[in-house]
């Protein structure tokens, strides 16, 4: 494919300025939605002809004219985000069924068009669309934020940075009162409605159930449900409280306890660790027995869950106040 013209055809860009107002005109043309048939619209929304602004943007070659070169570029914009946001959310596409999900991620990326480098941050706004505009995943709108934010979540753990974990030297003879311990970035906490993480578990596993179906299946056979799958049933609702992190370059995320999510939460907010575990225990309802605090209980979950959270890398020093 040959590069695009970066000048209007009939007048070459002069500053900064021009070459600017070039740009915008271009990735306003890329980003107009295709028509159901997956081409390039001919008018804008106001009716006019985009065949006569190609026909500014890019000189035609001699197969192809201003229009067909500008819809090669526009076409494969909109197969590459739909593609991506496809990857990213199989739990939410699960859910919703594929024609709700085609107009939920159309919809979206009409308001909110790609403005970064990496797709990775494609869905960064997502969940804000869905509070703006519930219609696209009712009645499961609910339940659809709730995968949202677990999907989202997993996009952060897989690829956001790791600070040096703690170690026992960085807290030997410091004071509880005033020692703050900090959290992974990549580590996301989610106080969740539905049990999103089992459904999407179900989901991957018929995936793969599927993908295993059609591998096994002879050429002279047809493929068993390769275009069928069963639907399955709707997330549970219940409470969850999930940590979402990696190890070891996996992916992985967890069930808490409410107080140790609790504890998580407060020493990611800076909370000092006496502090921070004092809020913890009041949300513990083993540490509590005929109205009497049970501390010995309490101290000994303290120490586990200390132990498995430094083993996973959690924990570390707080960052620097900038």
């Amino acid at each position: 494919m040959k590069s695009l013209e970066a000048k209007p055809q009939h007048n070459n860009v002069r500053s900064r300025s021009e070459l600017k107002a070039f740009q915008q005109k271009m990735l306003g043309m890329l980003y107009r939605p295709l028509s159901p048939d997956w081409k390039s619209r001919k008018k804008t929304d106001e009716g006019i002809s985009v065949v006569k602004i190609a026909e500014g943007l890019i000189k035609p070659n001699d197969r192809l004219t201003s229009f067909e070169r500008l819809e090669i570029y526009n076409r494969c914009y909109w197969f590459r985000v739909l593609d991506s946001l496809y990857d990213d959310f199989p739990g939410l596409l699960a859910l919703l069924g594929n024609r709700k999900f085609l107009k939920l991620i159309t919809a979206y990326l009409i308001r909110y068009p790609s403005e970064s480098f990496t797709l990775r941050n494609l869905g960064s706004r997502l969940e804000s669309f869905l509070c703006e505009e519930p219609e696209y995943a009712s009645p499961l709108q609910e339940i659809a934020l709730d995968m949202v934010r677990f999907e989202w979540a997993q996009i952060i753990a897989f690829d956001e940075i790791a600070r040096e974990p703690i170690s026992p030297k960085d807290i030997q003879k410091r004071d509880p009162e005033k020692l703050r311990i900090g959290l992974q970035p990549y580590l996301a906490l989610l106080e969740l409605n539905h049990a999103v993480d089992r459904y999407l578990i179900a989901v991957k596993n018929q995936e793969f159930d599927g993908l295993r179906k059609e591998a096994s299946n002879t050429s002279n056979a047809a493929p068993e449900g390769k275009n069928h799958r069963r639907r399955l049933s709707l997330p549970k609702r219940e409470r969850v409280w999930l940590a979402v992190h990696r190890y070891d370059n996996m992916l992985y995320y967890k069930r808490l306890e409410p107080a140790a999510f609790t504890l998580l939460k407060e020493l990611g907010k800076g909370t000092p660790l006496e502090m921070a575990c004092g809020k913890a225990i009041k949300r513990d309802g083993s540490a509590k027995q005929k109205g009497v605090l049970k501390a010995d209980a309490f101290q000994e979950k303290l120490q586990g869950w200390f132990a498995e959270w430094s083993s996973l890398r959690w924990l570390t020093l707080p960052s620097p106040k900038k």
